[in-house]
């Protein structure tokens, strides 16, 4: 669109006395804009100076007001280029005001020790055409400078006052901004100036719901911009909580209805409507957003936006808005200010309402460029009316019933309303009126919810443990208000997964991802897995394993959901759980590493490595795997570490393989992670924790025994340098592909194999592990013939199996059953942990995880494959397996 700037001045002098007086008052300003000129004219207003700092802040301001209102009527400066230059103006304002005010009291001083937070639309670069602003002035006692005498808190005061009578006062330039300081903690008692610690301690312990909103657009706007910047980092818990908060949506709900209850005025677009606080109006798409934002932001970094339009922007791009919801609000947001500007530039007064005399309202319109107030009313009640829809939308209420049914509450069956009140008398997170409130909210899609399941007394009795083991579950109850059908899939969780349950009690935020639109999607690679378990905000060390245990916790959890929901196949769960382990490995043993060279240094040319074994070897864990893993070093004997506590190559290394296991291991806040078994090192316990690549050569080539062989066909480097990796995977498979003896091979291994069976039994009809003809025979068998022919030395089963059969050692649907045997381990470690037949629920979803109809083909499948392997047992070891 062409920029009309004879229109625009023509409608500036009919329609606004603010701007038809600051044309007179600024000739050289209105000769540029109506030669078209803006930025020249903006340039020129924003390079007014004067020996009186106030002067030349309020001449300034003015001169930008003009700039900027003729250049948006005229359609040539867009609204974000409008409130920008406002809120750049609100910022150095500030800054010039604070330096003014200390140096004044203290000359040769630096201004430090006192910073300006600016809040809500001067904190999201989103100020009006004439707002107040409402920054929190807060100080260092430490750094603020004063007179000898002063004390810190009073020379605040002193400099609180100063800026505020600075930017506030009017004289006969007009005003610079008008200053609102009741937006600071307890403003009802507490100093215009607060000092940095009083105010985190309100924050972190007694602020208000609307505070947490309003810091979402905070920013460090003056003064010492970093101590400004380093307190809002000490803040950032506070905003963003580290799990899905959807409390702040019946936070939200109670503010809106405060505001709606206390607003008299028209509920639709008509003369005294409030553009702002009206429905539909400015501050409903703003906390639209903020909802949305307090909800997902704490684990999106990526929502943290703090200007409207680019927080609608983000939630559309993570899929949590309708793209079209934020392409209205956004197009709405923006008229909406649109004509917010047009009723302050009339006379550059603070006001939101459209006015109540015709004329009046006319007069607004025309200088909106509309033909009178009839049609600026008829567009805005279209507008209003799709931000009210959405809005009403997001609370579940409609403007008049916010916060309460309008119908009353649901009528439950006895039975359930006994159960309910039992509950809420003896379970501690029932015991608070705002979890009642919670709880009756989704009871009656509770009550639906379990008396569709199953196994309605057991999915009960589930119900009834979780909720003994949360110490709060208001959130949890807010996250089925605004999702039911998580309800029913949370039931079946309880009822057929005791794992899943048990963490779910322990965690109950794990259920955050399965909000997300891809909760059934497999994990990433390990690169991309890892990259997100680094990405931790804080550098602390236990922030950092405390975010790797979050990061695992919620994968883990929703691989298991995956299997329950029947969404994936085992075996693609089990690779993916083992990605999620390697991920976790890289990023602990990382950070482990760094730790520890930050006291000890590093040993010039060594490195540790990590060989998996195992289910970690070969690629696939199931969800009760421990890592098995062997630590290997490399770097000169005898060397030491170049760090303040220095230490030999040796010691060094076995005390990192020690922070390492701790790292992955230790409990922290956010739980365990995995239990790290260390016993197929080189002279298991006996030996050290870490030994060099060369002891480990010289190991296996002289000393290990026929059983570490086998171990080692499954063996693969996970952590190290890749130079080093392929070293030792090198070293691997020179020892495997040793020549033996075949006969002393065979004794070895059914040797091996009768021991473990006699000590370790199975556990029930479905250890599909431990039964003989079972994994454990067959992964005998396998590395039975890969040591014996030194071929298939690959530490993924599956393909080892594969190439046997290519050679004729195996027939060629060996890998199915196989397969099978895996699939059902997998699924079995979730369905039916202690390995007996599972509840009928459980039986169903196992058989179905294992692509079988129903138990019974289920058993007859594991049967056949049992005897598969007993056949191949056979021919290779001339032994029977006794299979019953």
């Amino acid at each position: 669109m062409t920029a009309d700037w004879t229109h625009a001045l023509q409608r500036a002098r009919d329609h606004s006395p603010f701007l038809a007086l600051a044309l007179q008052r600024f000739p050289d300003l209105a000769g540029l804009l109506a030669e078209g000129k803006a930025d020249e004219a903006l340039a020129m207003a924003l390079a007014t100076e004067n020996e009186d700092l106030g002067v030349a802040l309020r001449r300034e301001r003015v001169g930008l007001a003009l700039v900027l209102g003729i250049g948006d009527l005229a359609g040539h400066f867009p609204l974000l280029k409008v409130t920008g230059e406002l809120s750049a103006c609100a910022d150095r304002a500030l800054d010039k005001a604070i330096a003014h005010v200390i140096t004044r009291r203290v000359p040769d001083a630096e201004p430090a020790g006192l910073a300006a937070i600016a809040l809500g639309k001067q904190g999201a670069g989103e100020l009006n055409y004439s707002s107040d602003i409402d920054p929190i002035l807060l100080f260092d006692p430490a750094t603020l400078p004063r007179r000898e005498r002063d004390d810190p808190g009073e020379a605040a005061q002193r400099y609180a006052r100063q800026l505020v009578e600075l930017l506030s006062h009017q004289t006969g330039d007009g005003y610079v901004f008008r200053v609102d300081l009741r937006l600071r903690p307890a403003s009802e008692v507490s100093p215009l100036a607060i000092s940095f610690s009083a105010a985190l301690s309100h924050y972190e312990s007694s602020a208000l719901a609307w505070e947490r909103a309003a810091y979402i657009r905070a920013r460090a706007a003056g003064g010492d911009i970093a101590a400004g910047e380093a307190f809002l980092e000490q803040l950032r818990p506070f905003i963003w909580r580290k799990n899905l908060d959807f409390t702040a949506i019946e936070e939200i709900r109670r503010l809106t209805s405060r505001i709606r209850q206390a607003f008299s005025g028209p509920r639709v677009p008509a003369p005294g409507f409030d553009v702002k606080k009206g429905r539909g109006g400015i501050r409903e798409v703003e906390f639209f957003a903020q909802t949305h934002q307090l909800i997902y932001g704490g684990r999106l970094p990526g929502l943290r936006k703090k200007g409207t339009r680019a927080a609608l922007d983000a939630l559309a791009a993570e899929g949590i808005v309708a793209a079209e919801d934020a392409r209205v609000l956004g197009e709405a947001y923006d008229r909406l200010r649109q004509v917010e500007h047009r009723l302050q530039m009339v006379n550059d007064q603070q006001t939101h309402e459209l006015p109540l005399k015709a004329e009046a309202l006319d007069n607004v319109a025309r200088l909106d460029g509309l033909p009178d107030g009839a049609a600026l009313l008829a567009e805005l009640q279209q507008v209003c009316g799709a931000v009210a829809d959405r809005y009403d939308s997001l609370l579940g209420d409609d403007a008049e019933t916010v916060g309460a049914s309008a119908d009353g509450p649901v009528p439950l069956p006895e039975d359930f309303a006994q159960k309910a009140a039992h509950w809420k008398e003896t379970i501690r997170a029932l015991k608070g009126h705002e979890a009642q409130l919670a709880f009756d909210a989704i009871a009656p899609d509770l009550c639906e919810a379990l008396s569709n399941a199953t196994d309605p007394d057991r999915a009960t009795a589930r119900w009834e443990t979780l909720l003994a083991r949360l110490p709060t579950a208001i959130n949890l109850f807010r996250l089925f208000e605004q999702r039911p059908g998580l309800l029913g899939q949370v039931l079946r969780i309880l009822t057929i997964a005791p794992p899943l349950a048990d963490a779910l009690a322990r965690r109950a935020d794990l259920l955050d991802a399965l909000i997300d639109s891809s909760a059934f999607d497999l994990p990433e690679d390990v690169a991309t897995l890892a990259a997100r378990m680094a990405a931790c905000e804080d550098d602390i060390y236990e922030a950092r394993l405390d975010h790797i245990r979050q990061v695992v916790g919620e994968e883990r959890f929703a691989l298991g959901v995956q299997l329950v929901e029947g969404k994936q196949d085992p075996l693609d769960i089990a690779e993916g759980a083992c990605r999620v382990a390697e991920a976790a490995l890289e990023t602990a043993a990382k950070a482990a590493c760094a730790e520890f060279a930050s006291k000890h240094g590093r040993i010039e040319g060594g490195e540790l490595l990590v060989l998996g074994l195992g289910r970690l070897g070969g690629g696939a864990l199931t969800h009760a795997s421990d890592l098995d893993v062997v630590y290997l070093f490399d770097g000169a004997i005898g060397s030491e570490s170049d760090g303040d506590r220095p230490l030999t190559t040796s010691l060094y290394f076995n005390r990192l393989a020690t922070r390492v296991t701790a790292a992955m291991s230790v409990p922290t806040a956010e739980g365990a992670l995995y239990e790290i078994d260390t016993r197929l090192r080189p002279q298991g316990n006996q030996g050290p924790l870490a030994v060099s690549v060369e002891s480990f050569a010289q190991y296996q080539c002289e000393d290990a025994w026929t059983w570490e062989h086998m171990a080692l066909c499954r063996a693969r480097p996970i952590y190290g340098s890749l130079q080093a990796r392929e070293k030792l995977q090198g070293i691997i498979r020179q020892v495997l592909e040793t020549k033996r003896e075949a006969g002393a091979l065979k004794q070895d291994v059914l040797k091996m194999r009768g021991e473990m069976a006699k000590h370790k039994p199975a556990r029930g009809p479905l250890d599909v592990k431990l039964l003989r003809g079972g994994l454990v025979d067959c992964e005998f068998l396998v590395h039975f013939l890969q040591l014996r022919e030194n071929i298939a030395l690959t530490p993924q089963i599956e393909q080892a199996i594969a190439q046997l059969s290519e050679a004729g050692h195996l027939p060629s649907g060996f890998v199915d059953h196989f397969s099978a045997m895996a699939r059902l381990l997998i699924a079995a470690r979730l369905l039916a942990p202690e390995s007996d037949l599972p509840p009928p629920a459980a039986r169903i979803a196992l058989a179905r995880a294992c692509g079988q109809t129903d138990m019974d083909a289920l058993l007859a499948r594991l049967a056949q494959a049992r005897e598969a392997v007993a056949e191949q047992w056979q021919r290779h070891f001339d032994e029977k397996l006794e299979i019953d």
